[in-house]
């Protein structure tokens, strides 16, 4: 019993060693000497119970309570491990146990205990290259999903890659997840790697597909079509509704109504979406009678029912190109087939009508509107207002501004700036400069189109005072002054003969980032001629020949150039 206890104590360390206090982990030798309390005797797990609540203490802090004591033979050295990546300690020093220790399974428990991706590759990248550790499946998997999770596509690719160097595959699941991951994050060329060689549901296919779409890469989405989809037949209707969107979308619309016609070569059958699609991308680059005639087949066939959609689609393509009395035919074509319109096609016609100054056929449509139970909406009235303001009733316009805000509708940028340039139009300056006031009150990101035709009108009236305020106010409401803004206040100035504040104007509008154009030039540069002001006109040609490359040559015969500061060379 002696003998035995005796060669016990050679490598055992006394309990009351284990508890006494130890210096911080974060110093190396007393981080080696916590060590020795777990590697002394590593057969008996039993008695080191005590030296992990004493070793986990010291490193999150002594004076906190002990955690639970760990029952798992395993466990222990899974906790100090995490602990040391997370407290940024070198695993280096413990090179040679964990050569002897570490296991493909504690690593697996390492990597998901840790909860963090980047210190997870830390380890694994030391496990692997230091260790020569082969990690299972079940680590890499886990890894490389939570390294995509975390957007870290790249080093997921570099994990990707030791996996099969070390003769693991991922599973179907895990490799579809990590190509939509990537796919929905733009790296492409990592989805397209992991594609290559390996077969996918459609599911993972159209998923890609559907984001190199979004990604406006629909040009490398049909690349993509051609060569891994459609040369198996691994597609369906949603394959192709993808790519005829992108297309159409780019307004190529020849080669997605290609697609459209090869459909069922591939087994595949053209639903509602696909001819809405199509019929869309036509009425898009004004192409209508295309979209028409693809409505006319599909009402032949009898196979699918066009919706409303479809006909909004036309109806809206009409009334863009001013063929107002297609429009209605088709339109009481669609009621007639049962079709409900909606507040899309009420509002296109409306707008249609008020573009042709046809107030008569949009207030006749508006009733119909009401009519037919589809609430007018802000679009409704917006399009109402711009088409009285078109045929000069603007006190009917604001009639209809009256209405809708008594129907608690909110009124947008355009509603506002088509009735402010009527007033404007009209010489109703404070009406419109009310707009303006109107405007600090609402939730709208204000634009300098709705500002300038009341700068403009106060500066043709002379008052470039109020014109200044309305820029200050301009800019307190986070609306930068565009170039159109600038050079009416350079003309509003120079015809009050306030050159300097004109020159004044001019600088800064180059230090807002803002380029003069030839209309900004051409208006500033005979005024200054005219104020006897040559040097400043040649300065400021200068600028803008040198600075923004614009071409002057007719302004150059009436600009002196300058030789000398003082005498002026005619040309």
């Amino acid at each position: 019993m002696k003998k035995q206890s005796e060669n016990r104590g050679e490598n055992f360390i006394p309990l009351c060693l284990l508890c006494a206090h130890q210096p911080q982990p974060c110093d190396g030798v007393a981080l080696q000497m916590t060590f020795l309390f777990f590697f002394s005797r590593p057969s008996r797990v039993r008695a080191s119970k005590i030296a992990i609540a004493h070793f986990h203490e010291h490193a999150i802090g002594g004076s906190r309570n002990r955690p639970e004591v760990i029952q798992n033979p395993d466990s222990w050295i899974v906790k100090v491990i995490c602990t040391l990546c997370v407290r940024k300690h070198s695993l280096d020093s413990c090179s040679d146990y964990f050569s002897k220790t570490l296991t493909s399974s504690i690593a697996f428990e390492v990597v998901r205990g840790l909860n963090n991706p980047e210190l997870a590759l830390k380890f694994f990248q030391f496990s692997r290259l230091n260790l020569n550790l082969c990690h299972s499946p079940r680590t890499y998997s886990i890894l490389l999903r939570s390294l995509c999770e975390m957007g870290l596509h790249e080093s997921a690719k570099s994990v990707y890659d030791c996996m099969n160097v070390d003769g693991h595959s991922p599973d179907a699941s895990v490799l579809g997840f990590l190509v939509s991951s990537a796919a929905n994050a733009g790296k492409f060329k990592i989805a397209r790697t992991w594609i290559d060689g390996v077969e996918f549901s459609l599911i993972v296919y159209n998923k890609l597909l559907n984001q190199l779409v979004r990604g406006n890469q629909v040009d490398e989405a049909v690349s993509f079509f051609r060569e891994k989809m459609g040369l198996h037949r691994g597609c369906d209707t949603c394959s192709f509704n993808i790519l005829i969107r992108g297309l159409c979308r780019i307004e190529k619309v020849d080669k997605a109504f290609e697609l459209f016609n090869e459909m069922r070569s591939f087994g595949c059958s053209p639903d509602v979406i696909t001819h809405n699609t199509l019929i869309n991308g036509f009425c898009r680059v004004n192409e209508v009678d295309r979209g028409h005639d693809l409505l006319q087949e599909l009402l032949s066939k009898n196979e699918l029912s066009p919706d409303v959609v479809t006909y909004t689609s036309i109806i809206s393509g009409y009334c863009k190109l001013g063929e107002m009395e297609k429009a209605s035919v088709l339109f009481n074509k669609m009621i007639v087939a049962g079709i409900k319109a909606n507040a899309f096609t009420f509002n296109a016609l409306i707008n249609g009508f008020g573009k042709a100054g046809d107030m008569v056929s949009a207030e006749h449509m508006y009733d119909k509107m009401l009519l037919h139970g589809c609430p007018p909406d802000i679009i409704t009235f917006t399009s109402l207002i711009d088409g009285h303001c078109r045929t000069g009733q603007v006190d009917r316009s604001l009639k209809l501004w009256h209405e809708l805000n008594a129907k608690n509708l909110s009124p947008n940028e355009y509603t506002f700036a088509i009735l402010i340039n009527a007033l404007c139009k009209e010489n109703r300056l404070h009406e419109a400069r009310g707009f303006l006031r109107d405007l600090r009150w609402r939730q709208i990101v204000p634009q300098p189109f709705m500002y300038n035709p009341v700068i403009d009108g106060f500066c043709k009236a002379g008052n470039v005072d109020e014109a200044n305020v309305i820029l200050a106010e301009m800019e307190e409401k986070r609306c930068k002054p565009d170039k159109i803004t600038f050079t009416i206040l350079i003309i509003g100035h120079c015809m009050k003969g306030r050159m300097s504040e004109a020159i004044g104007i001019f600088h800064r509008m180059l230090e807002t980032g803002c380029a003069p154009d030839s209309i900004t030039m051409a208006s500033l540069l005979p005024f200054l001629l005219k104020a006897g002001m040559p040097n400043e006109a040649y300065r400021i040609m200068r600028i803008a020949s040198e600075d923004f490359n614009l071409c002057l040559k007719s302004l150059k015969r009436n600009v002196p150039l300058r030789t000398n500061t003082d005498i002026p060379v005619a040309v």
